[in-house]
């Protein structure tokens, strides 16, 4: 066990997290923590870091477990260091030891002491077993596959925001590779390059994952037990969350049975008690009943702590068969161009994800649909449409005076106060929730309350910006479950794949500064992607060689249709086309050659015979440095030519 819980009750003033609650974390265990909002998941995480004391029981934890923990608190950092420099604070006993062999180097040029090489030996022969020689390999490769790119590796930490530096401290923990690694929502400030990234890494670490998540998605593939905090009680389920879902509905409805048992029970012996507590001859056997009643252990009721309330649009107007045009758009922010001279047009019906990596321009592009971004070009509405954004700048549009209520009632709806309150729990507001004035909400809660103004809008066209953002699973699953129905159009912004794969028929991506679209679902997507990937590999690749990873864009159906591309290929196209066939032969051969050298040079290095003789050390010492060098300059080379080959061949 490398820790857990036993018998811990743990309480904020009045107020009971947990009672009595018992759960052991073993080895290789992928756990998703859940709960409603509020219900105490982060202060799970923080009872086993030992942040908190247990007001009974105990906190258990092995001396030798070491541990991991990502959260929103460690925002508070800053350093002028570089994101290199900080997430390559993982490997403490690494970097040490490059300053002692770099010193002890020095000092045995001068001297040639055997005293001294004994030592140069031994730090060198503790930082191959450490593998040493790769953390900066690794940490690039760590920093990269969460979205930052060669030149942000050395811009300095302080210059990114929150989501950014989140994602540095992810990749310095997942470094460390902790025996439990403890993830609060780490899908939070992730585009889904990144999400997909992140899990194909967790899927192969070594340690227990314990993640709260409001991404069912992300759940379903990344754990192998759900531990649920409901009614103050741990309850443990050993599957993913689709497993969770159907599992606790048997376990509820049996716990209804025996509640509704025992309340048939209860009633009976009470009515004999009340029958006969009076008479002589039955008093003493009433009150044995009674006795019994009192010491019984009472099942609780299996009641939903939030209702299924259903979310329903109303649509005034129905419009015509387009609902929008672009022509010809290009947008720019200096240097940076988000699209170019492109088009797409969206048809009554569309229900459309606009996804992709942060950075591409997606919400740029919801702007310039809504007409609230500058750009060149013609962006043209259909007959009768009713438009609808939702974005966070919307907060801005809220009455800071009014109550929620209030502001509900104002959108002229039409809905009974009685609908409103249902609409507003479904967007996390209960009771006496409704009555707060607007000026007092945080900016999550602020956002809620305009996508729920949204929502009553009946427009027949919307478009949302991360409508989900501050939303919890539950009410992800009513919005979803609405949009499904919704009668007319929309396009949204979402990394939420849950809720992309139930809300959208079709996929938008920006690639090459145009707009690409799939005509079919998220799933559907997915799969098509991977297929294109496969038949990207190139076959024809030595069996030692490691080719680099290559993300292959999709080509599905696209707006605007190809110009020209399924013309035969001119002479200038084939005369240039070949030549990068020649060049990427080339250096297939090349990255293949290099890395057996590489190889032959890290055997030599492990032979303690070549650390007898100084000059011998140093002359493999720099060979390896200059094949390592020439070899990562042929692989982005080859990364490089493979994506024109793409590109001249599609």
């Amino acid at each position: 066990m490398l820790a857990g819980l036993t018998n811990v009750t743990f309480e904020f003033g009045a107020r009971i997290i947990v009672a009595e609650a018992t759960w052991h974390i073993q080895p290789g265990e992928r756990i998703g923590l859940i709960g409603y909002n509020g219900t105490g998941k982060s202060t799970m995480l923080k009872l086993l870091v030992g942040e908190y004391q247990a007001s009974e029981g105990v906190v258990e934890r092995s001396r030798s477990t070491t541990i991991g923990y990502l959260h929103q608190d460690l925002l508070s950092f800053d350093t002028n260091s570089t994101i290199l420099e900080v997430a390559l604070g993982a490997f403490e006993r690494v970097l040490q030891l490059e300053r002692e062999i770099e010193e002890i180097g020095k000092e045995l040029e001068k001297t040639g002491d055997e005293k001294t090489l004994i030592a140069y030996t031994d730090r060198l022969h503790e930082m191959d077993t450490l593998d040493g020689y790769n953390i900066h390999h690794k940490t690039a490769e760590v920093l990269q596959g969460l979205g930052f790119t060669n030149n942000d590796l050395n811009r300095p930490y302080k210059e990114f925001s929150g989501g950014w530096r989140m994602r540095v401290l992810l990749a310095k923990m997942i470094l460390q590779q902790p025996d439990l690694l403890l993830l609060d929502e780490p899908t939070n400030h992730l585009d889904l390059p990144s999400i997909e990234w992140l899990e194909k890494y967790l899927q192969h670490y070594q340690g227990s994952v314990i993640i709260v998540s409001h991404d069912k998605y992300f759940l379903n593939r990344m754990v192998n037990k759900i531990v649920e905090l409901y009614q103050q009680q741990i309850h443990i389920y050993n599957g993913n969350y689709d497993f969770y879902e159907k599992e606790k509905a048997v376990r509820v409805e049996l716990q209804q049975k025996a509640f509704e048992n025992q309340q048939d029970y209860i009633r009976q012996q009470e009515r004999f008690i009340e029958r006969f507590k009076a008479k002589a001859s039955k008093a003493a056997q009433a009150q044995s009943i009674q006795k019994k009643l009192d010491r019984l252990d009472r099942i609780e009721e299996a009641e939903i702590e939030r209702p299924n309330i259903k979310i329903n649009f109303r649509v005034d107007t129905i419009p015509g068969k387009i609902i929008v045009e672009l022509k010809n758009i290009t947008k720019a922010f200096g240097n940076n161009v988000i699209v170019s001279n492109t088009e797409a047009t969206i048809n009554r019906g569309d229900k459309i994800a606009l996804i992709g990596a942060n950075g591409k321009g997606k919400s740029t592009l919801l702007r310039i649909i809504a007409d609230a971004e500058p750009f060149m070009g013609e962006r043209k509405w259909g007959h009768n449409v009713d438009e609808s954004f939702y974005a966070q700048h919307q907060l801005e549009a809220l009455d800071l005076n009014n109550t929620i209520l209030d502001e509900m009632k104002g959108c002229g709806s039409q809905l009974t106060e009685q609908e409103l309150r249902n609409l507003l729990g479904c967007f996390l507001f209960g009771g006496d929730d409704i009555d707060k004035k607007i000026k007092v909400l945080s900016g999550g809660e602020k956002a809620r309350v305009a996508l729920a103004k949204t929502i009553v809008s009946k427009a027949n066209f919307l478009m949302l910006d991360e409508p989900t953002n501050h939303l919890d699973m539950h009410s992800v699953e009513l919005l979803a479950d609405a949009l499904m129905k919704y009668e007319g159009t929309y396009i949204f912004v979402s990394h939420d794949r849950y809720f992309i794969s139930k809300a959208a028929n079709k996929i938008w991506e920006i690639v090459d500064q145009e707009i690409k679209e799939f005509n079919g679902g998220y799933e559907e997507w997915v799969a098509w992607k991977e297929r294109m990937a496969k038949t990207a590999v190139p076959e024809k690749t030595s069996s030692k060689a490691v080719a680099p990873v290559v993300t292959v864009q999709p080509e599905p159906v696209a707006v605007p249709v190809d110009k020209g591309s399924q013309g035969p290929i001119n002479k200038e196209q084939k005369k240039e086309l070949q030549k990068y066939q020649k060049r990427f032969q080339q250096l297939e051969e090349e990255v293949a050659k290099l890395q057996k050298e590489q190889q032959a040079v890290q055997h030599a290095l492990a032979s303690p015979d070549i650390y007898a003789d100084k000059n011998k050390f140093q002359e493999a010492e720099n060979r390896y440095k200059t094949v390592s060098d020439n070899l990562t300059k042929a692989q982005k080379e080859y990364e490089q030519v493979f994506e024109k080959l793409m590109e001249l061949e599609s």
